[in-house]
């Protein structure tokens, strides 16, 4: 049962914070973001992000499912500091802790957003994933199949496997490659290697054509690109008979 004073989180909806607030991070890593107006985004499953107005689509810290989001009352000292409310979310997996402590909320709403479809890919791009996973050996010898739309807090990436020696590889499959996927992929990057289960967690950006901007970008991250021959992968043509 919660302390008194403290509230389990409502599931069903988005919750929209917009709070000045600190935030502190412990676990494998500690952070700690000082006192500032930030966008805070409870979602259904549990899991919470922390936004500022800058950085895109980035949050500047968050907590995955499955994991338990206590909202309760500031200690004496803690209100003496000017904090109004005491958000505790614990990871369930790792005992990793969120700290947000709220001085002040500008916006609080909740709205239900229902089930989503999800991404639907076109079709080439669907086709090219299970092409991919029915020949997986694409990625490189000795390498096995996992599953494919691995879920993530974030989506699904397109393939999960595990190469010869047995570490987790992340492939995102894409019709034309462009700095967007990379960008995508990277996000899935960051959220799998917090999980110890899977970590270190190599990516590979695949797609029938990669522009050189995407491919400069995703090496420099050091995710790996490969280029997929659609027609060959299909079985319409042989690559290895061509004479140019």
């Amino acid at each position: 049962m919660p302390e008194r004073g403290e509230r389990r989180r409502r599931l069903g909806a988005v919750r929209l914070v917009i709070a000045r607030c600190s935030v502190d991070y412990a676990g494998r890593l500690s952070a700690h973001l000082p006192l500032a107006t930030r966008l805070l985004m409870v979602k259904s499953d549990g899991s919470l992000l922390v936004h500022s107005d800058g950085g895109s689509y980035k949050p500047l810290n968050w907590m995955s499912p499955p994991c338990t989001i206590t909202m309760g009352d500031p200690s004496d000292e803690q209100a003496e500091a000017g904090i109004a409310e005491v958000w505790k979310v614990t990871q369930k997996k790792t005992d990793d802790v969120l700290v947000v402590s709220i001085y002040e909320i500008l916006h609080d709403s909740a709205h239900d957003l229902g089930i989503d479809p999800g991404l639907q890919k076109d079709g080439v791009e669907a086709h090219l994933q299970k092409l991919m996973a029915e020949q997986i050996d694409v990625l490189g010898e000795g390498h096995t199949l996992v599953r494919r739309e691995y879920m993530t807090a974030i989506g699904p990436v397109d393939i999960l496997a595990r190469d010869a020696q047995g570490g987790a590889v992340a492939v995102e499959i894409k019709r034309r490659g462009d700095i967007d996927g990379v960008e995508q992929l990277t996000r899935y990057l960051e959220l799998m290697n917090r999980d110890p289960h899977l970590k270190p967690v190599a990516g590979v950006f695949a797609a029938q054509e990669i522009k050189p901007q995407a491919r400069t970008l995703a090496e420099d991250r050091g995710i790996r690109c490969l280029l997929l021959d659609y027609d060959a992968m299909r079985g319409l043509d042989d690559s290895d008979s061509r004479l140019f």
